[in-house]
């Protein structure tokens, strides 16, 4: 069958048996995701729409979607991705500029720039696609100019330019968690490419200068991110402040973790989740889980969230050729970098900036592009040298 001139679909379903092992851990994690969310969610749900059912009604349709959508992009040749790297990161530019214009209006959450309404689609964050549009641009610019990475150290400029663009058109979101998710992402990305690592010693130099400025002068960088960013921060520094406002979240956050102790509450028993914790199904869904869980739970889930990341670096660095490398380790790398930062949140480690828990938070976008990404994981996995159980 043909599409096209010269385009064949033998040049775009791959064929071969994907690995089972990171396909059961993928869907472990999203069952528990499951359970727990509908667990955490049910009263708010209750209580604010009338049905307890509310939100995971939404999740689970976007949780069938995303499964469908990952089997289908497991089919698809890696390299069809690799083709559209660059088209890739055009639209995603296009869409976070566009958002900015034309955002869509969410109930309580005016301030912010996040969501774009399109026809026959659900609202969606066009900075989940930017993320994964910047990891398929690395990948593909990165196997391309791998001599050039090696030999000169100003190929990191290029890179700096799309991954700065990149993080202020998020910045001005209002999405400063998104915007560290970007930074980070691009700073794995150019790692892993063989940037120079001169490069990494200046940033790394650099963010010291930053950390001493803000324990010298804190206002100065607070006065500098300005609005709900620089508000967070101070309330992460003031610990003892703004206890029934910037504070209330994470402080019932840090009571869910406390109440669970070794074994938890039980599934369904935590307290902080009848109207204490605002919003518990998004992105404090961690601390209920602890809460219900106890230590041990939550043990676990952190332990099958390494064995995701320590199997996509197995296809990783079994894969076929360097895009396929780079693309699975940055995509399996946003997982960790997203589950180590909103861990960090939960636990009053760092400031309170809205990261979402992989699989587990509510959130139709974020959900089924994660998905789609394991699918492309899994396409990869279809070529790489592994045992595939």
């Amino acid at each position: 069958m043909v599409i096209g001139k010269n385009f064949k679909m033998r040049n775009v379903i791959s064929g071969g048996s994907f690995d089972t092992v990171f396909l059961v851990l993928v869907m472990t994690l999203l069952t528990i995701g499951l359970v727990m969310m509908f667990s955490a969610s049910y009263v708010n749900a209750s209580f604010l729409n009338g049905s307890a059912f509310f939100y995971i009604r939404k999740q689970a349709k976007f949780a069938i979607l995303g499964v469908l959508l990952m089997l289908a992009m497991s089919r698809v040749k890696y390299t069809v991705y690799k083709k559209l790297s660059y088209v890739a990161l055009g639209v995603s530019f296009f869409l976070l500029v566009l958002v900015l214009l034309f955002p869509a209006q969410i109930e309580g959450k005016e301030e912010f720039k996040r969501w774009l309404d399109v026809p026959l689609l659900p609202s969606f964050q066009p900075s989940e696609i930017g993320k994964l549009a910047l990891i398929l641009f690395c990948a593909r610019d990165m196997e391309k100019r791998q001599k050039k990475i090696d030999t000169d150290w100003k190929m990191m400029l290029p890179y700096l330019a799309v991954i700065g663009a990149m993080c202020l058109l998020v910045y001005l979101e209002n999405h400063l968690s998104g915007t560290v998710l970007v930074f980070g992402i691009g700073l794995i990305m150019t790692y892993l490419g063989g940037v120079k690592k001169g490069w990494f010693i200046a940033l790394a130099a650099a963010f010291a200068l930053f950390v001493a400025i803000y324990l010298l002068e804190p206002d100065k960088i607070i006065k500098l991110l300005e609005n709900y960013a620089g508000d967070r921060i101070t309330a992460w520094r003031e610990k003892d402040k703004f206890e029934t406002t910037l504070r209330w979240q994470t402080n019932q956050s840090l009571y869910a973790i406390g109440s669970g102790g070794l074994f938890g509450l039980g599934l369904g028993n935590s307290k902080q989740k009848h109207l204490y914790m605002p919003e518990p199904q998004n992105d404090f869904v961690f601390s209920i889980v602890c809460e219900e869980l106890g230590f041990i739970g939550a043990t676990i889930i952190i332990l099958l969230f390494a064995a995701l990341v320590w199997r996509g670096f197995v296809i990783a660095m079994r894969a076929k050729d360097r895009f396929s490398a780079l693309m699975v380790m940055g995509i399996i790398m946003q997982v960790g970098l997203q589950t180590v930062l909103n861990i960090f949140v939960v636990t009053d480690t760092v400031p309170n900036t809205g990261i979402s828990l992989p699989f587990f938070s509510y959130g139709g976008t974020a959900l089924v592009m994660l998905l789609g990404e394991m699918g492309m994981v899994l396409s990869v996995s279809r070529y790489s040298k592994i045992t595939k159980k």
